[in-house]
């Protein structure tokens, strides 16, 4: 398995990661794992238009990036 070694971390950050590490009974290392981990699970940048359909009321037309066009469209002629 790879290891990753990081240098010059910041008092503070170092005391806060031993204090989680401590509250959830876990190593130093498994506890920067796992909020690494958690920080590469977040999706980058902006929602895709699936995405944004998927959480959109039920019933209402699907989004569709000529629908965005028109709708940025109008708001520049105002």
């Amino acid at each position: 398995m790879p290891r990753v070694l990081i240098r010059d971390v910041p008092d503070r950050i170092h005391e806060k990661l031993k204090a989680r590490a401590a509250a959830h009974r876990q190593s130093l290392g498994k506890e920067a794992l796992v909020l690494l981990e958690k920080a590469l699970a977040t999706p980058v940048g902006p929602p895709t238009l699936e995405e944004i359909d998927a959480i959109r009321v039920e019933g209402a037309k699907p989004l569709t990036q000529d629908l965005i066009d028109r709708a940025r469209c109008r708001a520049r002629t105002y």
